[in-house]
């Protein structure tokens, strides 16, 4: 049976939105490896990744580990002056965030604390002084935006409060990103919100970064749409770590319904980390996936159906940093790895800036299409989570609005987004298992 791809490139749909984001930036070498700190990011510049989430940056040596990032680091004694420049110590978070803009990505700035697996606890209870812990975020924004303390004037428009306060339930004994109450959390980030808001209006606040657990969303948001009140959310970001695009279509759809039920019409829906698990119970098994062509299906899959299928605002990818999640590049020698030619081949839709409606039928397909002033392309993925499925897929291409000459760049196995074959609206193409492709106007 012949599968259809369908572009009608007469019909925009409206912007490409950046769903090749990542949390954190490019890593890079250090003196231990004797090589100079700018080496390989040639290839984060390529893939022209939009923005990179500061979450969980304090565990990456190459980022300054422990100095970076987390209000605590930045704001180590919680009873010093929260108006004097000398409480606060930005030097290594300095670097970190100017290297981000400096390789052409924005930064989308997680404040709070990363994860804790340890026995011992040290940053994720509640701040003793709601409003305080405000105010300091207040400065660290100053810092950042407005120059004070000797900072910068970045480009810096996301600022989130916390990460996945919902985790785990709060008489959990096992506690690792908030150790207080649900009720605490929710007084929390409204004081917190509030503030901030107030003292930036021309900002984006929100959060609070849900791993979701459906009861705590609904108690989140009852609470602070309490007594016809609306606290400030101007985007709302959670998680999904899956290997099912059903799954994470579903989860797009729920999270888009609460918010319009709730009057939050026009808060972004932001999905800030996500990657393929089949199952936490065979953590090996997944890892392998995430480093190989299958990961690499998978994040181009996600990549096109948040972009044509769902109301997803910003997809954000876990992880870019060093790590076990990092599909895009090798732990040891940075090199690009299969998972990076997604974001690189998502690049092209971006730069071309209009969306086209685009439909394929049947299911594991996924396309995304888009049309600009140097030309046209299309993504598309097939992606299957059954590893026995080794039926290749025949496509017919039918795009409307358009005769030129396509290249088809692929991605599988044996090659890295490479031409293979020159196709033309009408011809046919075919696809193995777990492998994906640009169709790139010449």
């Amino acid at each position: 049976m012949i599968r259809s791809l369908s572009v009608n490139f007469h019909e925009t749909t409206g912007a490409v939105k950046p769903m090749h984001a990542t949390n954190n930036g490019p890593a890079v070498r250090t003196a231990a490896f004797g090589k100079k700190p700018a080496e390989k990011t040639d290839f984060w510049q390529v893939a022209g990744i939009p923005y990179a989430r500061t979450h969980d940056s304090s565990f990456c040596a190459n980022y300054g580990g422990e100095h970076t990032v987390d209000v605590h680091a930045i704001f180590p004694d919680f009873d010093a002056d929260v108006n004097d420049p000398a409480s606060y110590d930005f030097t290594i978070t300095d670097e970190y965030v100017g290297r981000i803009f400096n390789y052409g990505t924005k930064v989308f700035y997680r404040l709070g604390t990363k994860i804790e697996h340890e026995v011992k606890k040290y940053n994720i209870h509640p701040p003793k002084d709601f409003k305080k812990w405000a105010e300091i975020c207040e400065h660290i924004i100053m810092h950042y935006t407005e120059g004070w303390a000797d900072g910068f004037c970045h480009d810096i428009e996301y600022w989130e409060i916390w990460n996945e306060p919902d985790l785990d339930a709060e008489d959990s004994p096992k506690q690792r990103t908030w150790t207080g109450t649900d009720q605490q959390f929710f007084e929390f980030y409204e004081i917190a919100a509030t503030h901030l808001k107030a003292r930036f209006p021309h900002l984006k606040i929100g959060g609070p970064a849900v791993a979701f657990r459906k009861p705590w969303v609904e108690a989140f948001f009852a609470y602070i749409t309490r007594d016809g009140k609306r606290v400030p959310l101007d985007f709302f970001s959670w998680h999904i770590y899956t290997s099912s695009t059903e799954n994470m279509f579903e989860r797009s759809v729920y999270i888009r319904n609460i918010l319009n039920e709730y009057g939050y019409t026009n808060t972004e829906s932001i999905l800030n980390e996500w990657n393929y698990i089949q199952s936490w119970d065979n953590f090996n098994y997944s890892v392998r996936q995430i480093l190989s062509i299958k990961g690499a299906a998978f994040t181009s899959a996600c990549m096109c159906m948040c972009q044509n299928d769902t109301s997803v605002d910003l997809l954000m990818y876990y992880d870019a940093r060093p790590s076990a999640y990092n599909g895009l590049f090798d732990f040891y020698t940075l090199e690009p790895l299969k998972g990076y030619y997604p974001f690189k081949m998502f690049n092209e839709l971006y730069r071309l800036g209009d969306a086209c409606k685009c439909t394929v039928d049947g299911k594991d397909l996924y396309a995304a299409a888009a049309k600009g002033e140097c030309g046209k392309a299309v993504m598309l993925s097939y992606y299957t989570d059954d590893d026995s499925c080794k039926e290749p897929i025949d496509i017919r291409l039918d795009f409307i609005g358009s005769d030129e000459a396509y290249e088809m760049l692929l991605l599988d196995k044996e090659h890295d987004a490479e031409l293979v074959k020159t196709v033309t609206s009408g011809e046919q193409i075919t696809l193995l298992p777990n492998t994906a492709c640009l169709l790139k106007s010449v």
